[in-house]
């Protein structure tokens, strides 16, 4: 029997052009691309030429790229840093009830830290309701 995989969301196979990509660095250049030795150096060069392929395909600087472990990782990047990047404008955050974990603990977070927050529902297909979000907005 097929199996078929939906979790894809989560996680997915590496892709053959990736693994690679990826192979010198998991076998001979794996220093700590923040150290100074060669293998460390190596890595460093690896991650940096990255950095500028995705900032050029991208449209953007490659000091503007982040890298992440993952997912969670990078939603909390993202919201943290969008938070605190606006606080002098505002503290207060608004996301729905079905968000991620990833997303709703780093909000939860936030609120411990002063920030306001509004959770709001959605319908049966995920759509937030947008009079709720206009009223939810101060």
């Amino acid at each position: 029997m097929d199996r078929i995989y939906l979790d894809h969301a989560a996680t997915t196979p590496v892709d053959p052009r990736v693994v690679e990509a990826m192979l010198p660095y998991w076998t001979q250049y794996w220093g700590n691309p923040s150290s100074i030795y060669a293998e460390a150096q190596e890595a460093r060069k690896g991650l940096d030429d990255a950095r500028r392929d995705v900032a050029g395909i991208l449209g953007a600087r490659p000091q503007e790229i982040i890298f992440t472990g993952g997912g969670s990782e990078a939603d909390n990047l993202a919201v943290r840093g969008a938070a605190l990047a606006a606080r002098r404008r505002g503290d207060h955050i608004i996301t729905t009830q079905i968000e991620h974990h990833a997303v709703l603990h780093t909000v939860q977070q936030l609120e411990r830290e002063g920030f306001r927050a509004t959770y709001l529902p959605v319908d049966g297909e995920g759509f937030v309701d947008l009079e709720a979000l206009e009223r939810a907005v101060d």
